[in-house]
């Protein structure tokens, strides 16, 4: 259904494909509004959670993709992926989400990786937890959301998924 990448997540409504996950969730908050907007209504704190928003796409996916994919870059995409975790951590502050008091958009593009982590500890020999105690904080906050919990696949389960398809023990 994805016209142009063949590829997914794709949402569809009323028969027509919405392709991309940031862009599903633009499309969900712009289709359904409601008491909990996804999305800020004020335009500069919008386009400030699409800047960071888009950030964790680019960026975050396509670095943590080399700690495990990649054979030789382990080590420097580890140090990177820290780098932008701790810009993330520096955004986040002492705010509970991204968007202050409520769980937004920002948090959505971010959270699918904390299922990963794991991962990245192992192929990256690291410890994001002890290197980046508050993005870790704020994760553990999101597991508290039952939209969350019910959506994300444990962690041990992707660790366990990518050594076997790896075959690492």
């Amino acid at each position: 259904m994805n016209p142009i990448h063949k590829k997914i997540p794709v949402l569809i409504h009323n028969g027509k494909p919405v392709c991309e996950s940031l862009i599903q969730v633009e499309y969900i908050d712009e289709t359904w509004p409601g008491e909990n907007p996804l999305l800020p209504s004020d335009p500069y704190q919008r386009a400030h959670a699409k800047f960071w928003a888009d950030f964790i796409d680019k960026k975050v996916n396509v670095t943590a993709r080399r700690i495990w994919a990649t054979k030789g870059e382990e080590k420097e995409a580890s140090k990177e992926l820290i780098e932008i975790f701790k810009m993330l951590e520096s955004e986040l502050g002492d705010k509970h989400y991204f968007g202050g008091e409520t769980f937004g958009y920002v948090d959505i593009a971010l959270i699918g990786f904390y299922s990963w982590f794991g991962v990245y500890n192992k192929f990256g020999n690291m410890s994001i937890e002890s290197e980046c105690p508050t993005l870790t904080a704020w994760a553990k906050r999101c597991l508290h959301r039952e939209s969350v919990t019910k959506t994300l696949p444990k962690s041990e389960k992707v660790t366990t998924f990518i050594s076997q398809r790896l075959g690492v023990e």
